[in-house]
């Protein structure tokens, strides 16, 4: 029974964060950005320092400032090593399309007129 609970909050993460149409167009947003990110940092040559990267930081924002204080909290220099700003950029996406997930589903929920109540109450 455990592990049916387990499996039912996975998928409901999941459905939140991949499942609907505002985290869709939110993914979508920051995969074309990535791609744009990329191209322009291993193509373009350009005699200054590009800041095409800064639009990743803006899409995850404000969660991925999260990462960056808990790394100048133990002490580790800004931003930390290249794997960990990666991955906070990740993380940080995800949750944000799970936020979305969900606050798209309450809207819904308020649209609709769904009772606030458990079932059977």
């Amino acid at each position: 029974m455990n592990d049916l609970m387990k499996n039912a909050r996975l998928r409901t993460l999941a459905r939140l964060t991949f499942g609907n149409t505002a985290s869709r167009v939110y993914l979508g947003l920051v995969v074309a950005v990535a791609l744009f990110v990329t191209v322009d940092t291993l193509f373009v040559a350009h005699e200054d320092a590009s800041f095409a990267g800064v639009w990743l930081f803006f899409l995850a924002a404000p969660t991925v400032f999260v990462f960056f204080v808990g790394t100048s909290l133990a002490g580790a220099e800004t931003g930390g090593p290249a794997w960990f700003v990666y991955l906070g950029l990740i993380v940080s996406v995800l949750v944000q399309a799970c936020a979305l997930g969900w606050f798209s589903r309450l809207l819904r929920g308020v649209g609709h007129g769904r009772s606030t109540r458990p079932q059977g109450a």
